[in-house]
């Protein structure tokens, strides 16, 4: 069977892409309610995938950088017990939960992980020059390849652009 990489380790300086991971990515989660002139707000620190579209993030086009968080199998299957079993498993691997993606093991030396689960329900948006500054704090990091990193895209767009219909058609009989 033909190798086909599904990551390489670039330099934490090397543009921000979509697919790169960004390990211990600070996101603010703001209060429920908001007093004029008094802010505060949680930080909490997840390992992110970058879901901004390349073009967008190379040619400086947005503001914000959008961002999932990714949790390993093993954490994702102590939050859910389903994804402990063979048929959990195999819905994730095929796709059949949409608001979740899962990312091949990484056997690179010095970055090896487990299979991930990107969380499509989670979605955060960084600043775009804190985020280069973390990227590059952090130093050498993953960056999923294509077909995998278009793979993960058209994932997202397809929980994203999910159509609840108030009356569907009935079945055939």
């Amino acid at each position: 069977m033909e190798e086909y990489p599904w990551y390489i380790i670039v330099d934490g300086k090397e543009t921000l892409l979509q697919g790169d991971f960004i390990n211990s990515c600070p996101v603010v989660i703001p209060p429920l309610a908001i007093e004029p002139g008094k802010v505060s707000a949680d930080v909490i620190e997840y390992d992110v995938v970058v879901m901004s579209q390349s073009c967008d993030l190379e040619q400086r086009k947005i503001d914000l950088v959008l961002v999932c968080p990714l949790w390993s199998l093993e954490e994702f299957e102590e939050e859910n017990s389903y994804y402990r079993s063979r048929e959990g498993k195999e819905a994730l691997r095929r796709g059949y939960l949409p608001g979740y993606h899962l990312l091949n093991k990484c056997e690179i030396d010095g970055f090896k992980t487990d299979y991930l689960v990107v969380d499509f329900r989670s979605v955060y948006s960084v600043p775009f020059d804190s985020t280069l500054e973390l990227a590059r704090k952090r130093g050498r990091r993953l960056r999923l390849l294509p077909p995998y990193r278009e793979h993960l895209s058209q994932a997202f767009a397809r929980f994203f652009m999910r159509v609840g219909l108030p009356v569907d058609i009935p079945p055939f009989k």
